[in-house]
This record gives C-alpha cells, structure tokens and sequence, in this order.
C-alpha cells in the first residue's frame, strides 16, 4: 500500500469522526446485512454438518424398510396422508429370519412419541420418545451404550421390565446420580434401567437423546394398539453391497407381504444418508431466502452511504475548494472520497462478520455440531462491503472532483 492510499484511509477516517453519527447509523446497516447474510449462511452449513454427523453415524450401509405412506384427495382440494397396510410383527420376524444376505436386522417399533418418564419426584416433560427394539437395535442404528449393558436375548423375547435410557433422560432425571439399576416410571409400567447410551444429538427429531428403550415383546404387551406398524433396520457388512442388499430385502420383503408380480411395493425403503440429503436439499430454500434479505439489507445500506457520501460533499465544499487551490488534482478528491465509502463498507463488514460467527457458534453449540470458521463466506462478506462502498461513493466522488475550487472557495 503506497503512501498516497495511507494518507487516504487517515483522512477518510478523520473525516468519519467528523460526521460520527451518521456514520456510526450507515455501519450498524451494513454489519446488520453482512450477519444476515454471512450469519445466515454460515449457520445453515453447521446445520448441514450437523444433519450428515447425525445421520452418517447411523452409517453408510444402512437402510430402514417401513411403512409406506401415501397421501390420498379428501374433499375438493383437502390432502391427507394415508399410510398402507401396516408391517405386521410376524411380517417383520419372518423377515429377520429369513434374510440371508450378509448383514445385521434389527426390528423395532414405536410405544410412544409422548411419554413421561418418572423417577422418585423427578419427572420429564411428555414429549419422550418410546420404542420397543431387540438385541441388534444399538448396532444397526448408531448408538453406543456409556454404562450398563445391552438387553439379552431372554429379556427381549420374555418382554421383561427392563429400559435403556438416552443421554438426556439421564440428566434430567438422575442428576449425578447412578442410574442403573434404579427403577422408573414409563408411562403405566415400572422398568429397571440396565444401560445407559452415550450422546448421539437430535438428529432432528430422529430418535436422539430424549429417548427410552423397551424390549420389543414388552412393548406389544403394554403399548399395543390397532394400528400398530414395525420398523425393519439393515445393516449390511460392505458398504459397496448396499445396492445389492437393498435388492435382496426388496424381492423378500415383497414376499412375505405376498404381492402380486407388478404390484407396486406397500413399504418403503431408505437408506440413513438419504433422509440426510433431502432435509439438505429444503435447505436451499432457506438458503435463498436468506441471501435475498442480505441483499435487500445492503442495498438498503448503499443507499444510506451515497446520501452520507452526497451531504459530505455538501458540507466540505470549502475544504475541497481548499485543496484543489493547493494543487490537488480530481483523481486525489475522487480517491479520497471513494476512500471513505470503503472504510466505512469495511468497518461495517468487519463488526457484520463479527456477528455472523457469533450466531454461527450460537448455533453450532445448541445443536452439539462443530463450527467451523467460514472463510469463504467471510471472504466473500469484505468483497460484498468493498463493491457497495466502490457503488455507493463513486458519484459523490466524482462530483467531488468536479467542484469548481472558485465557486468551491465561495461557499458558504
């Protein structure tokens, strides 16, 4: 940077403290656009991180064989969802029986998706997540136990009064205290904990750590009702067969739910990483809306510095006058004047990333994901502030520079 840039920036700074308020005004709507938009964007790819750490520790080489559902008219233009025939418990069973294929089944089901849990005076809130699974389901669906053990074979198939709880049950319910082997309330029934598991995250709204597990046969004792479906879990051994995995439980499953050739599948199945992908994909809505309301905020923000930049111009007349009778030629009044549009646009950046990364850690902390710094976007956040303050101060430069120093020095 030569000596005539630094002169520059001192006077563009001395003639920011001149004019303060306005000042001060026209940088709070910049660093507001830039952590809007920087802010914004940033903190959509921790979301981004977080939905495929949540959903990638599920694995790869998983997939989930459900119930399909469809959506049906009701009405004139009314929709509402209509699920098939439910997977029964004898479907799912003959199912883990007769898969052959190199892999791990878990069978699984849902008690309640809003359930209190009890222990001694302390209770949790009824949005628990209850399920009744087998011996493979810790496996198949990532979780890893922190204390206690698994369920045995025995418990499951006996449907004993036997639970593991999530990460966060835990905490609110036992404080520092040694859950395993305490007895709570799930629901109705009483349940001996036998295990704990380590924290897995929300996985937005997937199972996570607010959750309870049961033994499956308890669950279709206490918890059954009519339209009770079950979930089958693959986990096959070789990523790279997942394909062929999928192919071999598709012509299986269809089977056993004894579908006619040409019929079209009554299940669904999905593999873990593509749930990830489309809740990535509505992202980019978000995304959109986002860039757009930073935009609108700095063009907001231009507006604000060409009219600061215009009155500046006024007020200094005189003084432009001053130094053009000195010897100072247009390029230098231009330059000078473009020169405080930048600082100001920089200044503003600066404190707008400044934000953007706090939000953006805000976020990566309550969603448990790892923040990164985004360098990109903050790259891309000074050369945004630097085009709008080029933008907004090019005109009043160049009127600036065009002031006669005769009339200039008239000026009153």
């Amino acid at each position: 940077m030569n000596s005539r840039a630094l002169e520059n920036i001192k006077v563009a700074l001395s003639s920011i403290k001149g004019q303060m308020l306005r000042a001060i005004l026209t940088i709070l709507i910049i660093a507001l656009g830039i952590a809007a938009l920087v802010g914004i964007l940033t903190s959509i790819e921790v979301i981004k991180s977080s939905l495929n750490s949540n959903f990638s520790s599920m694995g790869a080489n998983t997939f989930t064989i459900r119930n399909r559902e469809t959506t049906v008219r009701v009405g004139r233009g009314g929709k509402q969802p209509r699920r098939h025939k439910p997977i029964t418990y004898k479907e799912a069973m003959d199912f883990a029986d007769e898969f052959v294929y190199p892999g791990t089944v878990s069978v699984s089901t849902i008690a309640s998706f809003g359930a209190t849990i009890k222990y001694k005076s302390e209770k949790t809130n009824p949005n628990i997540q209850v399920f009744g699974t087998d011996v493979n389901y810790l496996l198949v669906s990532g979780y890893k136990l922190e204390k206690g053990r698994n369920f045995s074979n025995n418990e499951v198939r006996g449907g004993d009064h036997v639970v593991i709880l999530g990460k966060d049950l835990v905490s609110e319910l036992f404080n520092r205290e040694d859950p395993i082997g305490k007895e709570i309330s799930v629901g109705a029934g009483k349940y001996r904990v036998i295990g704990t598991l380590a924290a897995k995250g929300s996985s937005m709204g997937f199972g996570g750590d607010k959750v309870a597990l049961l033994p499956i046969e308890n669950v279709r004792q206490y918890f059954s009702r009519p339209d009770m479906t079950y979930t089958i879990n693959v986990l096959s051994e070789d990523p790279a067969l997942i394909e062929g995995t999928i192919g071999e439980a598709t012509g299986l499953f269809r089977i056993i739910r004894k579908l006619k050739p040409g019929a079209d599948d009554n299940f669904e199945i999905t593999k873990s990483d593509s749930i990830a992908a489309t809740l990535i994909d509505n992202l980019q809505y978000v995304t959109l809306g986002a860039t757009l309301i930073g935009i609108i905020t700095l063009l907001g923000a231009a507006i604000g510095l060409m009219n600061i930049m215009l009155v500046s111009v006024t007020e200094r007349t005189r003084e432009i006058g001053t130094r053009k009778a000195l010897g100072a030629t247009k390029s230098a009044i231009r330059n000078q004047f473009l020169m405080e549009a930048i600082v100001i646009c920089q200044i503003g950046g600066l404190l707008g990333i400044l934000l953007a990364l706090t939000f953006g850690f805000l976020i990566a902390f309550f969603m448990s994901g790892a923040f990164v710094i985004p360098w990109m976007w903050i790259g891309m956040g000074l050369a945004i502030c630097f085009v709008v303050g080029l933008v907004s101060g090019i005109y009043p430069a160049i009127k600036a520079s065009n002031l006669d120093p005769i009339e200039a020095l008239r000026y009153e």
